[in-house]
């Protein structure tokens, strides 16, 4: 099961369906904030975190670890539980970072082991 089935209950979009996360959402005729952008350019409260989450299940490396979920608190992203090995954390804030809309990735609820 990959991250957003798991953590969100949806499955991954079409590659074909999706809009670029750096495209400006309009909801009610304003712009959305790069962390409430969804996965199609909607509107969502859990925007970054889906996003985020999305790249987590398009790596390799990642796409099995199922003892940590993703939040967002504004624009940051928080890792909460745990990973195998401080290699593997470290390549998830890489990847976290670069999602757009991210500003900070929260590790401290994070245990390595």
């Amino acid at each position: 099961m990959g991250w957003l089935q798991r953590l969100f209950g949806i499955n991954k979009p079409n590659k074909s369906a999706e809009t670029p996360a750096a495209a400006p959402a309009q909801a009610g005729g304003q712009t959305v904030p790069p962390e409430r952008v969804g996965l199609s350019g909607e509107f969502d409260q859990s925007g970054l975190a889906k996003r985020v989450a999305l790249a987590f299940d398009e790596d390799p490396q990642l796409d099995d670890i199922d003892t940590l979920y993703v939040a967002q608190t504004g624009s940051t992203v928080v890792l909460k539980g745990k990973v195998p090995s401080q290699d593997i954390l470290t390549k998830m804030v890489t990847v976290a970072r670069g999602v757009n809309g991210a500003t900070a990735v929260d590790t401290s609820q994070v245990s390595v082991g």
